[in-house]
């Protein structure tokens, strides 16, 4: 069998969520797939259940290894990968039966080393689908992913997953890409942002396939031991020479990235102030005062406001006017009641 489409999952402890993953896998209409799980040193019994979904169907493969986390259980499916296509699932989410046979014709009706769709997510108890605004249906060249992909990836946050993309994979062997190894966070974007820099055909579809599931507790139980902040800090400050390359006007690149730096801020205040038993209100207040004190912050304010501010909702407006005046109280409120309003 030829396989079109490798789809590389790396397993850490996941067994709560794994089983809808992998039926949503072996539920694709394409079937000329091989299912990567990279098992990462998984201490429940996220191992026996592979195996025993491997033992039914041989498009399952299941590589054990040490526990060195999520980019480098995704270089060791890329490196068994065989299909002339790559994807990337996350263990604890599920994929419409259709996804690979939507993105892999996509592909190849234009021959496109890449190909991204939208992906849905649920915030607060709510389902919100992520689209863009790009050329739908129509290959695009490299013209157009240096104007405006490689852009948006300075810019805007939405765009970093690989799990809502295809990619050849001869671009990615011949190459050598890898995600990037000892990255607590970010590594998504590192690795597109890569890819793109090497990719010359794309093609956008209007069409949500991927479901993250949202793990009760997860962001603001990691929000310290994760440092949401300080990776978006690492963000700003990165110098990448994918982009250096592309000759943009150095000031553009600054005032896209202090947008993404405030954009960022002003969701992580929120994310914060979220109550939470796993984290104590004082640290959180702690950690938003220093946030908005935080010299980067300040640096970028008022190229946020002169690019960005008078395009702003009121409660934005509001926000960006605690930020620069360094009340936190009023932020606390102001998320307080932003919460409220959303559960209604």
């Amino acid at each position: 069998m030829s396989i079109k489409v490798s789809v590389v999952i790396p397993v850490f402890n996941s067994e709560k969520f794994l089983v809808p993953c992998i039926e949503s896998l072996l539920n694709q209409t394409l079937k000329d797939c091989e299912f990567l799980f990279v098992n990462d040193g998984s201490q429940d019994n996220s191992q026996s259940i592979i195996e025993t979904y491997m033992q039914a169907d041989n498009r399952i493969k299941l590589i054990n290894q040490a526990n060195q986390g999520v980019s480098t259980a995704r270089n060791t499916g890329l490196a068994a990968s065989l299909g002339e296509y790559v994807g990337f699932v996350d263990a604890d989410d599920t994929v419409e039966p259709d996804m690979y046979a939507v993105l892999y014709r996509a592909a190849k009706q234009d021959n496109c080393d890449v190909v991204i769709s939208n992906f849905e997510s649920e915030m607060e108890g709510h389902k919100v689908t992520v689209a863009y605004t790009f050329p739908t249906d129509t290959k695009l060249n490299r013209s157009f992913i240096e104007q405006e992909i490689m852009i948006h990836f300075i810019k805007e946050e939405n765009l970093n997953s690989v799990c809502n993309k295809l990619f050849r994979n001869s671009v990615i062997q011949e190459n050598s890409l890898q995600f990037p190894d000892a990255v607590a966070l970010g590594e998504d974007e590192r690795f597109n942002i890569r890819f793109f820099s090497l990719a010359n055909t794309m093609k956008y579809i209007n069409y949500t396939g991927y479901h993250y599931r949202e793990v009760a507790g997860s962001a603001t139980r990691d929000i310290l031991t994760k440092d949401y902040f300080g990776r978006a800090l690492e963000a700003y400050k990165r110098e990448n020479p994918e982009l250096a390359a592309l000759q943009i006007d150095p000031y553009r690149i600054s005032s896209l990235r202090s947008i993404k730096l405030m954009n960022s801020v002003m969701s992580f205040i929120y994310m914060y102030f979220k109550p939470t038993a796993e984290v104590g209100f004082f640290k959180r207040y702690g950690y938003v005062r220093r946030m908005i004190n935080d010299p980067h912050v300040r640096n970028a304010l008022p190229i946020y406001y002169k690019e960005v501010y008078e395009s702003l909702g009121m409660y934005h407006r509001f926000m960006f006017s605690m930020i620069k005046r360094r009340f936190t109280p009023g932020l606390y409120f102001a998320a307080a009641y932003s919460r409220l309003r959303s559960s209604k």
